[in-house]
């Protein structure tokens, strides 16, 4: 035996002494610099390495997956740095990206993600590329590579034997120009992008990045800098003048495995310090208690303070504070586009230095019944000024700022949150919002058509929730001799419906009514509307229960908000007898009347009177795509009400 062991350990020695390792792993090689000597201006590359079958081996060769690993390359050769870099890949696969080295998405999304309808890809943590003439031909500092792996979809049923490679590659940014890509090999994609003669933007960047507008920016402001922490101010401000956000939720990644130690002015959605303790934190904070700390989540959610807490002394007294999540557009007060909070930021090794400032990325921010939003990364702008905390007449710099701006979006797949019926004084039906218009069950067809048009409604069913409406529904459709389908149609499960009633038309003017159901379960404080139309707008004349202006865009669009009193509308709630009578909407309502004198050619029965597009808190509401019909014999006591309305109009008109 003991022969053997001296064998053993003499082979291994041997081994060590040569250098040779038992291991059979081995270090890729890193991926060939792509020649780019031709191009005197940004230079980009795609190289398609390898890639294979994945499990399950499926039947559909469009449903197939297939890894790929690619090497997305980035090379400055313009005699100015390019700051702030941004790479659209058109991938063209249904490609699910599993990681990304030295990037991020630019949209804020964090990996893995569906990428398949092409992405922007930013740089991270080398946002900035320094040219050969300032840094003598340093290939580190003037190049990114990013290593690319994911998933294809179908490659060889769309294919055959090509490479899957994207459909194009180019410069995600304003102010250049980018050639068309050329194919240097079946799995090598170049392309020459240069400054753009006939842009008006002047990409000769200075320091800092000019700050840009957006539909909504945030600021991240670090205000004081230690060597193991750091305080930073967050600022959210609304420029869109009918965006909004209610409740809003925010989130982003920590990129260098920091963590929250407080905050002021706004709260995570979690206290969780596990990821903390159980991780490198804890063996480098030995004495700190974990038990003090807010979020070591590497991806936390924050969410604001309720307007109780402005002045705690703890955590509230931040200015723009506590807000209870909402941001108003400016166009119903300036005061309250603005939401901040203050967190401290603890550190972690090799990143104990007082200038070395990481901001997290991947921003994202959302609302309840809001539009949705698509950030961008950090970008490092000019330091912001703050008034001196003592009130003496001088500003304090921020060591370091960067700015985050959204803009509103419409992903493909998204789905409404609010919906509009019509309805008129000359026909007894009311047309409901499309059927799904925010969304269907998941399977729909085993209760309810997806497919079928939503069915026309008796005006008091309106006033009920979906799910009560159908007796109502079927005796409405016998009394008319209409058939109903079957399974009948799935409601339009929208959180907010809006009903919009023509209630008179005279020679000289005409009247609607607003209705606003709440069918959630969330208030709406300081709610408004905007409603926008082809030719009627500039005959607006009053809002008789709303505070209403004809005064955005151009003359097309009427916004409206609750008066004092009439400004909440309130979730839905049981009614005084619940057990016999279904839940009560919240309601708010107004009349509103027009003059003809600055339209004499609109045409009230055609469709002229009824909007073209419904805003409710920010998020477009879904339309229906009929009007009433005028065909349709008017009930006499419905004339006689309509005369009413109408003289009562023109008496108020006239005073």
């Amino acid at each position: 035996m003991k022969p053997l062991i001296t064998i053993f350990f003499t082979i291994s020695l041997l081994l060590l002494l040569l250098h040779i390792p038992i291991s059979i792993s081995q270090v890729p090689a890193p991926a060939p610099i792509p020649d780019s000597s031709l191009c005197n201006g940004i230079f980009l590359s795609y190289i398609y390495t390898t890639g294979k079958k994945l499990p399950p081996h499926l039947k559909n060769p469009l449903s197939q997956p297939y890894s790929f690993e690619s090497i997305l390359s980035i090379i400055n050769n313009d005699v100015d740095q390019l700051k702030s870099w941004k790479i659209f890949v058109g991938f063209n696969h249904n490609e699910f990206l599993v990681s990304a080295s030295n990037a991020i998405l630019a949209d804020g999304t964090t990996l893995p993600a569906k990428v398949g309808n092409g992405t922007v890809f930013a740089g991270f943590p080398t946002s900035d590329l320094k040219s050969a003439i300032e840094t003598a031909g340093d290939l580190n500092q003037m190049s990114v590579q990013i290593a690319l792996l994911g998933t294809q979809f179908g490659v060889n049923a769309i294919n055959g034997s090509q490479t899957p490679m994207p459909t194009n590659i180019s410069l995600a940014m304003d102010g250049f120009s980018c050639l068309s890509p050329t194919m240097e090999a079946k799995n090598v994609m170049n392309v020459c992008c240069v400054k753009d003669p006939d842009s008006k933007l002047n990409v000769t960047v200075e320091e800092f990045l000019p700050r840009r507008n957006g539909d909504l920016t945030m600021d991240y402001d670090v205000l004081r800098s230690n060597d193991n922490e750091y305080s930073a101010k967050v600022t959210i401000a609304n420029h869109n003048p009918l965006g909004r956000l209610d409740y809003w939720r925010l989130s982003w990644d920590w990129m260098r495995e920091e963590f929250i130690m407080n905050m002021q002015g706004a709260h995570t959605s979690v206290g969780d310090p596990n990821d903390c303790i159980y991780g490198r934190q804890a063996d480098y904070y030995k004495d700190l208690d974990f038990s003090t700390v807010l979020s070591c989540k590497k991806r936390p959610t924050i969410v604001d303070l309720p307007r109780s807490r402005a002045n705690d002394s703890q955590v509230g007294l931040i200015p723009f504070c506590c807000r209870n999540g909402t941001l108003l557009p400016t166009s119903m007060d300036a005061s309250k586009s603005i939401s901040a909070f203050q967190l401290t930021v603890k550190k972690m090794p090799p990143d104990l230095n007082k200038t070395q400032l990481v901001p997290p990325q991947n921003w994202q921010i959302n609302g309840t019944l809001n539009p949705d939003y698509e950030c961008g990364p950090p970008l490092r702008v000019s330091p912001s000024q703050f008034a001196d905390p003592s009130g003496l007449p001088f500003n304090r710099t921020a060591v370091a700022s960067w700015q985050v701006v959204c803009n509103i979006t419409q992903p493909k797949e998204s789905k409404p949150r609010c919906c509009v019926s019509f309805s008129a004084y000359y026909n007894n039906s009311v047309i409901p919002c499309p059927t799904c218009a925010c969304g269907c069950p998941r399977n729909p067809s085993q209760t309810c058509s997806a497919t079928a048009p939503a069915i026309l409604l008796p005006p008091n069913a309106a006033l009920v929730p979906f799910d009560n409406r159908t007796s109502k529904v079927r005796e409405w459709a016998r009394i008319r001799r209409q058939s109903l389908p079957d399974p009948m149609p799935c409601g339009d499960n929208c959180g907010v419906s809006i009903n919009w009633h023509i209630q008179s038309d005279y020679r000289r003017g005409w009247s609607a009514r607003i209705t606003l159901f709440n069918w959630g379960e969330t208030d709406f404080a300081d709610w408004f509307t905007a409603v926008q139309f082809k030719k009627a707008t500039p005959g607006f004349e009053a809002a008789y229960s709303f505070n209403g202006s004809a005064s955005l865009d151009g003359n097309t669009t009427i916004f409206m908000q609750g008066l004092e009193g009439l400004n909440y509308l309130m979730a839905e709630q049981d009614a005084a007898k619940p057990s016999k009578d279904p839940r009560v909407p919240g309601k708010q309502q107004s009349v509103i009347s027009f003059t003809k004198k600055q339209t004499p050619d609109i045409n009230i029965v055609t469709g002229d009177g009824f909007p073209s597009k419904v805003i409710f808190n920010g998020e477009e509401c879904s339309l229906p795509t009929i009007f009433p019909s005028s065909s349709v014999r008017i009930d006499a006591a419905m004339s006689i009400w309509s005369i009413l309305t109408a003289l009562v109009v023109l008496v108020l008109t006239q005073q």
